[in-house]
């Protein structure tokens, strides 16, 4: 959303709404001295339309109309889904408390009592834009909030949440275009033991290493991980099979092992095990889910952990 407290006026337009074009003629002219932008419809059906091409912060309209009148059109700006906010300011004529009640029911925001008196016109507009203004932070906050949500806070990449809701979407693309999918759980070793010989802090050094050196290594745009457990970690490679993901899990092994952790002047090596699992979807032959993908995998990471060492455990799924 465009971020309205920057602006001195308004980046879009007010859509303006009356049938009675001397009355239109008059408030556009009254709002372009006020400093705002203004587009003009002669009913609610033409104001719909243009609403639907473009985003108006504000629409002013009046109450009786041909076609459709201000409360259908205030009615049907309130059904738009796309997540912005528009005032609605109704200019009326009738001005019993019912008729009142009546439009604010309808979706109005506000209401003018026509002929509309300019300064009365530019303090309402003020009004509106604090709201906007209000409407715009909030926004941006709860998608903030959203993303914090979603995140790890300690390394930086998405969290279990996330990779719980975005698998199986992941899953049903690969099923959509027949394409390849594969998981890489990768295991840091031994970690326990570091954290209780150098300490805790230590061990999130470590983390954090290992997370930076994957997210270095997968495509970007189209790869992405997360944090599976404690001292486990997730690669989700849409487009690759298992044979491709063993390739990737391979030069993991190779950058985690050679990767230094320097704390208070101690230098720190890790090294970590991998557990690989893909399919190459079909949709003669559907069915699979995130938790048998996530299991096969984690089958494997614990295959690799007792081998020992740095080992690689890899199924393809049929």
């Amino acid at each position: 959303m465009t971020d309205l407290s920057q602006n001195t006026t308004f980046a879009f337009p007010i859509l303006v709404v009356d049938d009675n074009l001397l009355l239109r003629t008059m408030l556009e002219a009254n709002l372009k001295a006020a400093g705002y932008k203004v587009v003009t419809a002669e009913n609610g059906k033409q104001a719909l339309e243009i609403f639907k091409k473009d985003y108006y912060p504000i629409v002013m309209t009046d109450w009786v109309m041909p076609e459709m009148d201000g409360l259908d059109l205030c009615r049907a700006i309130r059904t738009d889904d796309s997540g912005r906010y528009t005032y609605v300011i109704l200019l009326t004529s009738q001005n019993s408390k019912n008729d009142i009640i009546t439009g604010l029911e309808a979706g109005a925001d506000e209401y003018l009592i026509k002929p509309v008196h300019q300064a009365e016109l530019v303090t309402r507009l003020k009004t509106a834009r604090r709201i906007l203004e209000l409407e715009s932070s909030l926004k941006t906050s709860m998608e903030e909030i959203k993303s914090l949500s979603l995140i790890d806070p300690l390394t930086g990449i998405f969290n279990r949440r996330y990779m719980n809701d975005r698998i199986p979407h992941e899953i049903k693309k690969a099923y959509r275009y027949e394409r390849s999918l594969s998981l890489i759980l990768v295991g840091i070793n031994q970690f326990k033991e570091v954290t209780d010989t150098y300490g805790h802090f230590t061990g999130d050094l470590v983390l954090k290493a290992c997370a930076d050196c994957m997210a270095e290594s997968a495509r970007k745009e189209l790869d992405w991980l997360a944090r599976y457990g404690e001292d486990e970690f997730v690669v989700v490679l849409p487009e690759t099979d298992a044979a491709g993901a063993v390739i990737l899990a391979k030069r993991l092994r190779i950058r985690i092992a050679s990767t230094v952790i320097k704390n208070n002047n101690k230098e720190l090596k890790v090294t970590a095990s991998f557990g690989v699992a893909g399919f190459t979807a079909s949709k003669e032959k559907e069915g699979l889910t995130a938790q048998i993908l996530l299991d096969k995998a984690d089958g494997c990471l614990h295959q690799a952990k007792d081998d020992g060492g740095e080992s690689i455990k890899g199924v393809q799924l049929s």
